[in-house]
């Protein structure tokens, strides 16, 4: 009888353990630990470490400037579009009404797109070479340009004909060879060192101007001087070809009381002309005008 148990006991538990290894599979866990799983588990398991390891698609962000992205596939001519479309106040500096555009790099070289509270406009040492009717036409509220040093050829004639808050107006280091219609409100200006002559400057262009107290149209090549309004105090026709004067240049020929009194300097030195030939030109200032005389 004992020889029977024993007998079955070497077959039996066996049989249990091989049908255990069947259904059941070990696998390892961390730090040298066993684990026992049913075989969906196991499957289960492996599919997802096999879908963890699939590559991950391409992800494209978005431009942002705390994210800087890789633009090797994008070509330079899309570079110098978005450069081209920058806002006026990315490529100046812009406060509280005032804009400044000086030495613009790339080169600007028209009037940018201005904010229409603007005041002041320093568009300076540019390559601007061209005013049209509408690079003004939306900022009414512009007292001050200056453009000095650019390449300005041509002014479309009412480039400035909405300005009625303008007092000065800056053109000086310019290609001029005609101005345009000036604003009514004007106090100021400048247009020296172009190349004006009397021809491209209308008889009566400075005369309807009763506010216009400083004109400078040195280094141009005027032949005549142009009427000049009754509120002018400083004027500068310096280094131009004036080879003569008229009584009513500055004064009224017919009126030997005649005084102006607001003029305070006349420059007309640099002109081919002896201004001692000319003293009832001058008899109504206050003070004899800068130029040769012998």
């Amino acid at each position: 009888m004992m020889d029977l148990r024993i007998l079955l006991f070497f077959v039996i538990v066996p049989w249990i353990f091989c049908e255990t290894a069947r259904t059941n599979k070990v696998v390892p866990r961390h730090k040298g630990v066993l684990k026992v799983v049913d075989d969906e588990d196991f499957i289960s398991e492996s599919r997802v470490v096999m879908e963890a390891k699939k590559p991950k698609k391409k992800v494209i962000l978005n431009t942002d400037y705390d994210s800087p992205v890789d633009t090797d596939d994008e070509s330079p001519e899309a570079d110098d579009k978005e450069e081209k479309e920058l806002p006026t106040c990315l490529m100046c500096v812009c406060l509280t009404g005032s804009v400044y555009c000086e030495e613009v790099s790339p080169d600007m070289t028209t009037v940018p797109p201005l904010p229409k509270e603007t005041a002041y406009l320093y568009a300076r040492f540019n390559k601007i070479t061209k005013i049209t009717n509408k690079d003004f036409a939306d900022v009414a509220t512009l007292k001050r340009i200056d453009l000095s040093g650019n390449l300005i050829s041509e002014i479309e004639d009412g480039a400035f004909s909405k300005l009625d808050q303008l007092e000065e107006l800056t053109l000086a280091e310019n290609k001029l060879v005609k101005l345009p219609m000036l604003p009514a409100k004007l106090v100021s200006l400048n247009v020296n060192h172009n190349l004006l002559k009397t021809k491209g400057v209308k008889a009566n262009i400075f005369k309807k101007l009763s506010k216009l107290s400083y004109l400078y149209l040195g280094d141009n090549g005027l032949e005549a001087i142009p009427p000049l309004p009754e509120s002018l105090r400083v004027v500068h026709l310096h280094n131009n070809n004036i080879t003569s004067l008229t009584d009513d240049t500055f004064c009224k020929g017919n009126n030997t009381h005649y005084i102006r009194y607001n003029m305070q300097e006349v420059r007309l030195d640099g002109n081919p002309i002896t201004l001692a030939q000319h003293p009832n030109s001058f008899i109504c200032l206050r003070a004899l005008p800068i130029g040769h005389y012998k």
